[in-house]
C-alpha cells in the first residue's frame, strides 16, 4: 500500500504547472504535499522540514533544477537524510540526462507524459526513499552503538570513523595480503591544508560540524570494501588493495579529491569550503613489501608537497637496502 503521508515538495516557477503536480498528488490521496514557487523558498521548506520526495522543474530562473538538486543533496549530507528527487522536463538527449544523474538527480518526468509517469514514479521513489533513510538511521544508531560500546581505541568518537590505530592495522594487513596476493596497497592521506584558519574563524562546535561533514562526505566517495580513518585533527586515510598495479593510480581517487575540494560543506555557521591536500602512496608487492611506518613516512611528506603544489600527487614508500 502507498504511503499516503509521504512528505512531497513540488517547486516549479510555473503556478498553473505546480498545481497541476499538486492537484494529482491529492487526488491520489496524498496529504503531505506542499509547493514553491522557487528554488530557494523550496529550500527554506526543506530546511523547516525535510521531504522525502522532490519535484522540481528542471528550468527555472536564480537556480535551476540541478543547482537546486545540489544544495538539496548539501541540506541531505548535513540532516543524515535523502531525498529522492524527480526533474520535470522536456530534454530527452542523453548528454542532458547523464549530466542530470551525475549531479544526484534519481528520475525524471518528461512533462508530455506527466499525468500517467507522475503516480508510478511516486511509488518507486517512496520505495526507495524509505529505503535509503532506514539504512541511514540505521548507520547513525550503529556509530551510535560503536560509541558506548567502549570501542574508543580504534573509533574515532567525533565522527564515528576509525582511528589512526585502526588504519595503522588495517594498512598492515592489506599490506600482507598484497605480499600474497601479488597485488598493490593504496595509501592515500588526506589532510584539510586550511583547517587552523578554519579553527581560527569557528567555534569548537562548528569545527566538529565541519569534521563529521567532511567524514560522511569521504564515506560516500570511497568504494565500499576501501577503508577510511581518521588519523589525525585534520587528516583522513584511505587504504585499499588492487589486484594489479595498472588499477592502483591518483585516478581511481580522483572523485574524491573533487569530491572534498570543489563542495563546500553545510554547517550552523553556513557552507564553509575546505582545501584539501591529497596523496597516493602505492606499495606494489613486486618491489617489496614496506613496512607501516615507510608508507606513512612517505605519505606524510608526500601530502607536503601537495599542499604546496595544490595537485594530487602520488609517491612511493622507500625500500630499505638488504644488510
Amino acid at each position: 500500500m502507498p504511503n499516503l503521508d509521504l512528505p512531497i515538495l513540488v517547486v516549479d516557477d510555473a503556478k498553473f504547472s505546480s498545481m497541476v503536480v499538486g492537484r494529482t498528488l491529492r487526488n491520489a490521496g496524498y496529504r503531505d504535499v506542499r509547493i514553491a514557487n522557487n528554488a530557494p523558498a523550496a529550500l527554506a521548506l526543506i530546511e523547516q522540514r525535510p521531504v522525502s520526495v522532490l519535484i522540481a522543474d528542471w528550468l527555472m530562473p536564480e537556480m535551476d533544477g540541478l543547482e537546486l538538486t545540489d544544495q538539496v543533496r548539501q541540506q541531505d549530507e548535513q540532516n543524515n537524510h535523502y531525498t529522492y528527487v524527480i526533474l520535470l522536463t522536456a530534454r530527452e538527449s542523453v548528454e542532458a540526462l547523464s549530466e542530470a544523474f551525475d549531479r544526484g538527480v534519481d528520475d525524471f518526468i518528461y512533462k508530455s507524459d506527466m499525468t500517467k509517469q507522475l503516480i508510478p514514479r511516486i511509488f518507486a521513489a517512496d520505495r526507495m526513499a524509505d529505503r535509503q533513510n532506514t539504512l541511514l538511521r540505521a548507520n547513525s544508531l550503529l556509530i551510535e552503538n560503536n560509541r558506548e560500546l567502549e570501542a574508543t581505541n580504534i573509533i574515532d568518537l567525533e565522527t564515528g570513523l576509525c582511528n589512526n590505530k585502526y588504519a595503522r592495522e588495517r594498512l598492515a594487513k592489506t599490506l600482507r595480503h598484497a605480499e600474497s596476493r601479488n597485488g598493490s596497497t593504496a595509501y592515500v592521506l588526506c589532510g584539510i591544508r586550511n583547517w587552523q584558519e578554519l579553527k581560527r574563524k569557528h567555534p569548537p562546535s562548528v569545527m566538529s560540524e565541519l569534521a563529521i561533514g567532511i567524514a560522511r562526505r569521504l564515506s560516500h566517495l570511497i568504494r565500499p570494501m576501501d577503508a577510511l580513518c581518521r588519523v589525525g585533527d585534520n587528516q583522513y586515510a584511505i587504504v585499499a588493495y588492487f589486484p594489479t598495479s595498472d588499477n592502483c593510480t591518483a585516478t581511481a581517487f580522483r572523485r574524491v579529491f573533487d569530491g572534498i575540494n570543489h563542495k563546500a560543506l553545510k554547517t550552523t555557521a553556513g557552507y564553509i569550503s575546505v582545501e584539501a591536500g591529497m596523496v597516493l602512496c602505492k606499495s606494489d608487492a613486486q618491489a617489496g613489501t614496506p613496512t607501516v611506518q615507510d608508507v606513512e613516512r612517505a605519505a606524510v611528506q608526500g601530502l607536503v608537497d601537495a599542499y604546496e603544489t595544490r595537485r594530487f600527487t602520488e609517491t612511493a614508500p622507500e625500500m630499505k637496502a638488504d644488510a
